[in-house]
């Protein structure tokens, strides 16, 4: 049986998981708790705008509403990694060998051990993410994706599809990019051709993306249930129907988080109940019952035993499945 230990972040929770072993809450207020024997509260920014995380899972970048960049360790301590520019970040990434790549607008750059390395835009840069191998980042905006390698002078690789895309991210196997959209739906481009997918059907906007652990499916929000997408076959979803899992009726799904090992997603909900559900067989387990806000993030540690997730109100908690 699940067991929850409860944790106060007083303010709304936009990021949820671990640092090694260490649970952490980052929050808008700008600043990150630190769970490990007793809770920590860590001031970092005056107010958060973006937050990523490394692959390594060993540590936490975040950039504040005046552009700092800042590197936060399990102990609590931090590494400044770039002095704040006054502009309000739009999008934050972390990549391979401790890359990192910030938008401001239509202006953005990327930080790798070489040095710091400007681009532009035509749009505002709504969200970025690095490829799975290579120096590679996809960079959503208004009307499409922009593929840029980084270091070199190349023209960027674009896909097109009309419309505001606020996400996105690429599949763990680097052959498909993936963008939350302004409208209720998903796009899709297979990179090697430009072929483009459509998932609709969404009631509502898709806030939340997690790969499964081999990349076989792609779980979402944005419905009563998470819409999970298959990704196996050499089309991915191109003519197949989603799954539709731990359907609530009229009680929405917020946030999804696979689990890092087994073909199992994390389910949060608007009245901040959690479920985990098995993708083959629909089997699903109660995590949490409720509460009092809808849960705005979720994370696995690295075994896959404990499940970090925080709420739209401050509440936030740690589940321990491995009783």
């Amino acid at each position: 049986m699940a067991t929850i230990a409860p944790v106060d972040a007083d303010a709304h929770v936009e990021w949820a998981g671990f640092l090694g072993a260490t649970p952490a809450f980052a929050t808008t207020e700008g600043g990150v708790l630190l769970v490990e024997g007793g809770a920590r509260r860590v001031s970092v920014h005056d107010g958060l705008a973006a937050v990523a995380q490394p692959s390594d899972r060993a540590s936490l970048v975040t950039a504040g509403e005046d552009g700092a960049i800042t590197r936060i360790l399990p102990d609590g301590s931090l590494q400044p990694v770039r002095a704040g520019n006054g502009k309000w970040p739009t999008a934050l990434a972390c990549g391979p060998s401790g890359a990192i790549a910030a938008a401001f607008g239509k202006s953005g750059l990327t930080l790798t051990a070489k040095g710091e390395e400007p681009f532009t835009c035509e749009r505002t840069v709504e969200a970025i993410a690095f490829a799975p191998k290579g120096m590679r980042i996809a960079l959503a905006r208004y009307n499409g994706v922009e593929l840029r390698w980084i270091g070199t002078q190349a023209a960027p690789q674009v896909l097109e599809w009309k419309g505001a895309h606020l996400g996105v991210v690429f599949s763990p196997d680097g052959r498909y990019v993936v963008t939350a959209m302004q409208e209720n739906a998903l796009q899709g481009w297979r990179i090697a051709d430009n072929r483009h997918m459509r998932m609709t059907g969404y009631p509502a906007k898709v806030r939340s993306l997690s790969w499964s652990a081999k990349g076989r499916w792609l779980a979402s929000s944005g419905a009563p249930a998470a819409i999970v997408w298959p990704f196996s076959g050499k089309d991915g979803p191109m003519g197949k129907a989603p799954k539709e899992l731990g359907a609530m009726g009229g009680v929405m799904a917020t946030c999804v988080a696979c689990h890092p090992e087994q073909d199992i997603v994390a389910i949060g909900y608007q009245n901040g109940m959690i479920l985990a559900v098995r993708i083959e067989d629909q089997k699903e387990v109660s995590l949490r019952r409720g509460g009092q806000g809808a849960i705005t993030a979720m994370g696995w540690d690295a075994q896959g035993l404990r499940l970090a997730f925080g709420a739209q109100s401050g509440e936030a908690g740690i589940v321990d499945i491995s009783t």
